[in-house]
């Protein structure tokens, strides 16, 4: 087993590991599988969705994984179309039955699903699940800043996680300011860049040859020492220990800035609505 990763304490006084896993497009007995290989190699973050359509998985995996339920730390999230409170409600206990779980330890909303403009209600709602101790931590997923402070405005509860798109093409520099300003902890969907993964650029390629690892190992760790918590995914049993084991080495600063540098103006994955994409 790969060493497990350090916790950070999120502003409710729940933790979350530094890294976690995504579970995104794992589904079925081969994605269960692939769960419990995941919770084997040391991860104790899982991520998953209402929309993902693989909870189930998730709790299979998590019964095959062979850790005991309270060492794991079970992130999902409510989709936009479930934003009433009654619906919300309800999304929430349909994802604890797929589960199979009596609670979830993290909670998000998916998006903030602007166009209908009930974003309020919904987190209104996740307050009220985790005063019924269905859920231990709330947060949210693609949150701007002043989202954020609308929400936490109308009922006084900062949210302990914005989920969002973070990689070095995508640094999120002022969102990434403006959750810590509020003592929001940051986490990364996508944090390798997927398909539009950075690896053969040279700040990433020369940091890696420095510390001897692969260029994912290289962005991951440039996540931890940003502060954020990557979720990266991966069937592959060698692909998760190596995801999971970036806390030997230690990045330059000139080696993170020179990361970050290659924002680009154009380096989101994606436009628009991010649950369609169904992308973690």
């Amino acid at each position: 087993m790969t060493e497990l990763a350090p916790l950070i304490t999120l502003n409710d006084g729940h933790s979350l590991p530094a890294v976690g896993f995504g579970t995104y497009p794992l589904r079925g007995e081969d994605g269960a599988e692939a769960i419990a290989s995941a919770i084997r190699t040391g991860y104790r973050g899982l991520d998953t969705a209402f929309n993902y359509d693989n909870e189930g998985a998730v709790g299979e995996g998590i019964r095959r994984g062979g850790v005991p339920r309270d060492d794991l730390i079970v992130t999902s999230k409510l989709p936009g179309r479930y934003h009433g409170r009654a619906d919300a409600a309800a999304a929430i206990r349909e994802s604890l039955w797929r589960t199979g779980l009596d609670h979830l330890d993290l909670y998000l909303i998916h998006w903030p699903n602007p166009s209908v403009g009930r974003y309020v209600e919904a987190w209104e709602a996740l307050v009220h699940a985790r005063e019924q101790g269905l859920v231990r931590s709330i947060g949210v997923s693609n949150f701007t800043p002043g989202q954020l402070e609308e929400i936490i405005a109308a009922t006084g509860v900062t949210p302990a996680v914005n989920q969002i798109e973070l990689h070095p093409y995508f640094p999120q520099v002022e969102l990434r300011a403006a959750n810590a300003a509020l003592g929001i902890v940051t986490e990364a969907w996508s944090p390798l860049g997927k398909g539009n993964a950075p690896y053969e650029e040279e700040p990433v390629a020369a940091a890696a040859r420095a510390h001897g690892v692969t260029p994912a190992q290289a962005i991951l760790r440039w996540h931890v020492q940003l502060g954020s918590v990557p979720i990266p995914k991966s069937a592959t049993p060698s692909r998760q220990a190596e995801n999971l084991d970036v806390f030997g080495f230690e990045l330059t600063e000139a080696e993170v800035a020179a990361i970050t540098a290659l924002s680009k103006p154009d380096g989101r994955l994606f436009g628009g609505d991010p649950e369609t994409h169904e992308e973690q």
